[in-house]
């Protein structure tokens, strides 16, 4: 993941977010089969729970953003540990039951992110309210979310 300005397109930022939050549980679905050793990616270690509390918390940083910044208000500041610290629930398990919960998550937050999204015109989506990248890039930052994901990989075939 980085900060640099995201490269927008003509693709809908909705339907951004849902493919992340798609290939997101495409490659969750194989998490039940990991072993329980920690993968390493980037000088950082990854586990299931980690890469699907990374995905969702992403989704709920920028979301807040863009609602304060829709509002007229300064963002909260950023204040997550990220991906910086593995906590012992990162280290758990990964079951069919934590799948079911990590997908009711995650599809509803990819719908409140759609549904807020298609509610804004063009204009305001390329508009920079406040600091900040505009509306339509925070939504093309978010599909590089799948890198949390991808740390785990498909774990289909083992790893």
């Amino acid at each position: 993941m980085t900060d640099e300005i995201p490269i927008t397109d003509d693709r809908s930022p909705a339907l951004v977010v849902a493919s992340m939050v798609d290939h997101t549980l495409g490659l969750a679905s194989t998490w039940t089969a990991w072993d329980g050793r920690p993968l390493q990616a980037d000088q950082r270690i990854y586990t299931p729970h980690k890469a699907i509390r990374r995905v969702a918390d992403h989704l709920v940083d920028h979301l807040a953003e863009l609602e304060a910044r829709l509002a007229g208000h300064e963002p909260a500041p950023d204040r997550w540990h990220a991906s910086a610290i593995t906590t012992p629930a990162d280290l758990a398990p990964f079951t069919e039951q934590d799948l079911e919960e990590a997908s009711s998550r995650l599809l509803r937050l990819a719908q409140i992110w759609s549904d807020r999204l298609n509610a804004l015109t063009s204009d305001e989506l390329d508009r920079s309210r406040g600091e900040g990248w505009t509306l339509r890039q925070i939504a093309f930052h978010l599909a590089g979310s799948v890198y949390y994901a991808d740390a785990v990989g498909d774990l289909s075939k083992g790893h």
